[in-house]
């Protein structure tokens, strides 16, 4: 089922899209999650910093898979709102070829440099082994997040934001069921937890694949679609390669971060893994309304509606800072009970290091509202630099917090980190998002004035 975004209330069809979308989002989270809490409890903490010391290098190259395709969707999405629906079979089309290549080269990549990265990134000797038998069957199974990926930004270009929901509540619940299954029953350890995230992924990614095979006739891809145009292909990678590369721009601040994180022992990382899962299921609502923002503003601008995308920005930053005020108040004042479910009882130290994340960074999901917003914005309007140079203030941020805060500071050091990343990021996006809606509206008030003269001369 298609949704055309260029038509109705901006407000209720943001939201109506970005409630499936958070849904979806926040199960997605859960295929991490339990196995962070099924890991953490039954193997023990230590198992958990081992999943938890991988989140950076997990987030370099599935975030690069994700963003790259997010750009893909992006240009499907335009074509959709355009009325162009030759034009979005071919997107599909090229968009699964492309994908297919780069799969290809993340995964030998990925396998052959994982354990030289952990190394690199002081990864605690008592955990390395573990993080490593963890982090290479997720990289073995890249294949199934692109897939995923892909096909559910696909079907989200054309409104569609529910059906990716009902599979990841599908691959939810399937990979709690492998994670106590490969854990509890084969004893397979860590790695039991992994294969449970990349199988539950694949059949999610089948579930799309079937589906739109049988319910969405605009992307049965016909012969002629699968001809690789060079303007066609370019336009895909001027939009998806700026993206997935601003993902991996943002990874390795976090790589780097973690690496002054391992310096402080198991405990910390143990803290700062707890602590980050429930920060990042509680920021799901902000991500989803930017995530929402890039398909809303690609199909207005393919329509050429730019007051309508004005619009839609300042009602969805209302919506989204609201919401993150709400979400900051609620880790600052339940964060200690939260955390104790990832640690269990008697893990006090943990428990009390994890707090002091959780204030620092609730105290500013304000900030990354905005941030989120600016940069999908900008991403739906096709604009991919500036979002790709946010990304590089992020990560120059990043790196000055983990380099010197976590030497002043300590864990609180490293609790800054984000904070102060959003902050760089988010300053020229919105600098960049309020002057390019100027000049589109000083282009679109031009051109409005000639097609009035060529009117009037016509007459």
């Amino acid at each position: 089922m298609t949704r055309d975004l260029t038509r109705g209330n901006p407000a209720k069809l943001i939201l109506t899209f970005t409630i499936p979308l958070l849904i979806g989002n926040i199960f997605q989270q859960l295929y991490s999650m339990a196995d962070t809490i099924i890991v953490g409890r039954t193997i023990g903490v230590n198992a958990l910093a081992a999943v938890g010391a991988t989140g950076s290098l997990s987030f370099l190259i599935i975030g690069f898979a994700q963003g790259l395709t997010a750009g893909f969707s992006v240009i499907t999405a335009q074509r959709f709102g355009a009325g162009d629906y030759s034009g979005v079979r071919r997107s599909a089309a090229v968009s699964a070829v492309l994908s297919g290549i780069i799969t290809l080269l993340l995964t030998a990549v990925s396998v052959a440099g994982v354990r030289p990265l952990l190394e690199l990134m002081n990864t605690p000797a008592d955990i390395i082994d573990g993080a490593y038998h963890y982090i290479v069957v997720i990289f073995w199974g890249i294949v199934a997040s692109m897939l995923f990926n892909l096909l559910s930004n696909i079907i989200r270009a054309l409104g569609d934001s529910k059906t990716p929901l009902l599979f990841l509540v599908v691959a939810c619940l399937l990979n709690i069921a492998l994670d106590f299954l490969f854990i509890l029953a084969f004893h397979m350890g860590v790695a039991g937890a992994a294969w449970a995230t990349v199988i539950s992924q694949f059949v999610s990614g089948v579930l799309c694949l079937l589906y739109i095979g049988k319910r969405l006739p605009i992307l049965r891809v016909e012969k002629q679609d699968w001809k690789l145009r060079r303007d066609v292909v370019f336009a895909h990678l001027r939009v998806g390669l700026p993206m997935a590369f601003q993902s991996s721009i943002i990874a390795i601040g976090a790589m780097i971060l973690q690496g002054a994180l391992n310096a402080l022992g198991s405990v910390a990382v143990a803290a700062f893994t707890a602590a980050q899962k429930l920060d990042t299921l509680i920021i799901q609502p902000l991500m989803s309304f930017g995530i929402t923002m890039a398909t809303y503003v690609a199909q207005n601008y393919g329509a050429g509606n730019l007051p309508r995308i004005r619009k839609g920005v300042r009602q969805c930053s209302v919506m989204s800072v609201a919401i993150s005020l709400l979400g900051g108040l609620l880790v600052i004042l339940a964060g200690k009970p939260l955390v104790r479910i990832f640690v269990g009882s008697g893990q006090n130290e943990v428990v009390d290091l994890a707090q002091v994340y959780l204030v620092i960074n609730g105290a500013c999901y304000c900030i990354l509202a905005l941030l989120f917003i600016y940069r999908y914005t900008l991403q739906g309007l096709g604009k991919s630099l500036v979002p790709t140079v946010a990304g590089v203030m992020e990560l120059v941020m990043r790196t000055l917090a983990a380099v010197f805060l976590a030497q002043v500071i300590g864990f609180a050091g490293v609790s800054w980190a984000n904070p102060i990343a959003w902050a760089g990021a988010t300053i020229p996006l919105g600098i960049a998002y309020f002057v390019m809606i100027s000049r589109l509206g000083k282009t679109a008030g031009q051109q409005q004035t000639a097609s009035q003269i060529r009117s009037k001369c016509g007459d």
